[in-house]
């Protein structure tokens, strides 16, 4: 029985061998033709803003910009689910211009009728979060083209590149050369699709949302160039990704200074008390002389020489 069993798993080891073996020379003979995808997609462009860095600090006024293009252009598709009217304090709102913002948000926040039970909507508070724009994920799709508009709140933690990557994708929307669909048919853009090369498939469903400069007008003059559009914005979703950024910062500062002036201290210390003390290790185990002189006793009488 075990010499039939052995049998049957040579054989079947065997058969995997050849499989394997067959596998390998197929592909080195016959490598797949690489993807458009592969060949086509763009790393972000480079992209500095104010945060960056272990001593980066959010600019304010960039911040209230970003949030603008936001709330007139961004906001028609995309929610911000994590984020409440209340926390633009930190973009340096003051108390009644977040109420006004909340209380003019096109988006009104779903309510209980206190007379009847129905359903309603009322105008958002302060302390509410931002509405999405849309009741449900299907009325989300139905209105996109059965794309599901993401939520923004952590776009720039969810994607790899984070700031660099929306920035890179809001402006990288483009044309298609015949030259390119020639050379690559199967990244022709189909009908209903948009060409990017910063999205990793090249084809989104989200077309272009900054279009013309001036398609924002900044309450601070800044001249509202597409560039600038997108920077701004990706700037504010650094924020709402991660609105204690500047705390954060300053702690492991702190902490580092700390650690630094720690191990000083401690090397001081350790010259001061430790540095001409003479160690001594006593031995133990088989170098124990008590322990080598009962293993000779023992080998002695056992008739064991050495």
């Amino acid at each position: 029985m075990r010499f039939i069993l052995g049998f049957i798993g040579a054989v079947f080891a065997g058969v995997l061998l050849i499989s394997l073996i067959t596998g390998l020379a197929t592909y080195f003979a016959n490598p797949p033709a690489p993807l458009a995808s592969e060949e086509l997609h763009k790393a972000p462009k480079p992209l500095h803003l104010a945060s960056d860095g272990p001593f980066g600090k959010f600019d304010k006024r960039e911040l209230q910009r970003g949030f603008q293009v936001y709330s007139e252009v961004c906001s028609a598709c995309h929610s911000l689910k994590l984020v409440s009217f209340r926390d633009l304090k930190g973009l340096g709102y003051n108390e009644a211009e977040i109420k006004k913002i909340a209380s003019d948000w096109k988006t009104q926040v779903p309510s209980i009728n206190p007379d009847t039970g129905e359903a309603a909507t009322r105008k958002a508070l302060p302390s509410d979060t931002f509405p999405p724009p849309f009741p449900n994920e299907v009325a989300a799709r139905a209105a996109n083209n059965n794309a599901l508009p993401p939520d923004l709140s952590l776009i720039t933690k969810a994607r790899e590149g984070g700031a660099a990557y929306v920035y890179s994708l809001l402006t990288g929307f483009q044309n298609q050369s015949p030259e390119l669909v020639k050379e690559h048919p199967d990244a022709k853009t189909p009908p209903g699709l948009h060409y990017n090369p910063y999205f990793p498939n090249l084809n989104i469903a989200m077309p272009p949302p900054l279009t013309t400069a001036g398609q924002v007008t900044y309450a601070d003059g800044t001249p509202s160039t597409v560039d600038q559009m997108a920077k701004d914005v990706a700037a504010f979703l650094v924020w709402t990704a991660e609105p204690n950024l500047e705390n954060r910062h300053a702690a492991g500062l702190a902490v580092v200074i700390f650690l630094l002036f720690a191990t000083v201290l401690g090397y001081f210390a350790y010259r001061q008390l430790w540095y001409d003390v003479k160690r001594s290790v006593r031995p133990t185990g088989p170098l124990d002389p008590v322990n080598q002189a009962k293993t000779r006793r023992a080998k002695a009488d056992a008739g064991i020489a050495g």
